[in-house]
């Protein structure tokens, strides 16, 4: 194992990060280079991202690594959402975003297309309305003009791929999430193509994760000062390269990567689709190592983010500010779903918490510091609930609970879900999705040789922290009275 260095960019909802990773002697630092937001613009009514803008800080992050000896480069990002280009490889617009309002209705429309239960078993993956099947139900329905002239579609990191190589491919772990895959047959889905009325030609090649992609373009390689380096397809969703950054041992552990969603879930051999996983909604993506990671996507931290927006404009009200008010409040008084439709993008968070509990019957918090309480006991009593159904459909015993990303700096949330799941809750690495996809980029050129190997890695770089449960009784009551308002709301 010798010593390497590679540039690992993750994009997330709110921001994104350039990292430089440096592997030596079997262990792996990191050092963040440049942080920069990621925000949504409207455009004409409608919600997109400026990933032109989020290309420039990335090649301003690039070339504040020249001179380092950089090996490679890898791109993860947030799933579902995608670019289109024309034939002549132009750009056809600036990518929409999933929390855009033009997919209300184009579940319930698609649905008359294919039959729920026949759409799990094809794709594998939960009814979610961000999923790019809705995406392009949505543009379908519209009649936009922008399909009659794409000729390619590249999701995001694929999108960062082109601009960086010229080259299109898409990478499996992503390709998963759409929602247009088949994971069973490992090839886009015809049926879900031809009920769209979409031709599967606009889809790309499906490349494994730790592949290279190709070299840097002439121009990004000199305007950066890497020269032609190899660009790698990394397991280039998110979660897929958070997991491979998972420092356990065994197979009786589940996951929890925790951000603006929180993915809960373990891995698997093959995908399960049965009635569990159709009534629970649960998800079968791809993992770093070509296996399965069953799953369900929470949409958790974005209710306590939004509730910060409204309650702090300007953004002077931190997260530790409200995480400190939320342990002062009494606990374990009301409930909410955070998968609760009205919660994914409503004119105002705290309005629309209050609202649930009324409708619910349930004692409406008052105050911020009630309301922050209120989502995090929330979110871990969600979490009890999917590892529950994930222990019934693995087969296996779930043992402890290991969390990776932005939210295992909230201590509060990680006591609540190690007392409301009575399991162990391991949290660490912080940055486990940059760090996997540092060392997925390392795997492909030969400097570690297995996912096995690589968690080895995490587990010699960096720090765990371990919150047992507390074994109190009251959260075994709190539990089943989530169950009473689980899927409930107005």
């Amino acid at each position: 194992m010798g010593k390497s260095s590679h540039i690992a960019f993750d994009l997330g909802a709110e921001s994104g990060r350039t990292l430089l990773g440096t592997l030596e002697d079997g262990k792996l630092s990191v050092r963040e280079v440049n942080r920069f937001p990621n925000k949504m613009i409207q455009v004409s009514g409608h919600l997109h991202w400026n990933a032109f803008e989020l290309f420039e800080h990335m090649k301003a992050g690039m070339a504040k690594c020249a001179g380092e000896d950089v090996k490679s480069v890898g791109v993860d990002t947030w799933g579902v959402d995608f670019a289109l280009l024309d034939k002549q490889g132009n750009v056809l617009g600036l990518p929409f975003s999933y929390r855009d309002h033009r997919t209300d209705g184009a579940v319930d429309s698609f649905l008359t297309k294919i039959q729920r239960e026949k759409l799990h078993v094809l794709t594998g993956l939960q009814i979610l309305w961000v999923n790019t099947v809705y995406q392009l139900e949505a543009m379908v329905r519209d009649k936009s003009p922008l399909l009659q002239i794409a000729s390619d579609l590249l999701f995001m990191p694929d999108f960062f791929h082109y601009l960086m190589t010229g080259i299109k491919k898409t990478e499996f772990s992503f390709a998963t999430t759409s929602q247009l895959y088949n994971p069973n047959t490992r090839a886009w889905c015809p049926e879900v193509f031809e009920a769209l009325g979409l031709p599967v030609s606009l889809m790309q090649e499906i490349i494994p994760p730790s592949t290279v992609v190709g070299p840097l373009l002439g121009h990004v390689a000199k305007e950066t000062g890497l020269g032609e380096i190899p660009v790698v397809a990394v397991a280039t969703h998110d979660t897929g390269s958070a997991v491979a950054a998972v420092p356990a041992t065994g197979d009786d552990w589940a996951f929890i990567s925790s951000g603006t969603w929180s993915i809960v879930g373990v891995l698997t051999d093959k995908p399960v689709t049965n009635e569990i996983s159709l009534a629970g909604n649960f998800s079968n993506e791809g993992a770093s190592g070509g296996n399965i990671r069953l799953l369900k996507n929470i949409n958790a931290l974005w209710l306590l983010q939004q509730c910060r927006r409204s309650w702090s404009p300007d953004g002077s009200l931190s997260y530790d500010e409200i995480r400190a008010m939320a342990e002062l409040a009494t606990g374990l008084t009301a409930f909410v779903d955070p998968d609760f439709a009205g919660f994914a993008n409503p004119a105002d968070m705290p309005t629309a918490i209050c609202e649930f509990c009324r409708s619910t019957g349930q004692k409406v918090p008052s105050t911020k510091s009630e309301i922050a309480r209120v989502v995090m006991e929330s979110i871990a009593l969600k979490y009890r609930s999917v590892v529950d159904k994930l222990r019934v459909m693995h087969g296996k015993p779930i043992n402890r609970v290991h969390v990776m990303g932005g939210g295992t700096r909230n201590e509060l949330l990680n006591q609540f879900a190690a007392d409301a799941m009575g399991l162990p809750v391991l949290t660490g690495p912080l940055e486990a999705t940059a760090i996997g996809n540092l060392l997925l980029q390392a795997k492909a050129l030969g400097y570690v040789k297995s996912d096995e190997e690589i968690r080895e890695v995490v587990r010699n770089s960096f720090e765990v922290k371990t919150y047992e449960p507390s074994g109190s009784a009251e959260w075994a009551r709190a539990y089943e009275r989530f169950k009473e308002i689980e899927g409930k709301g107005v």
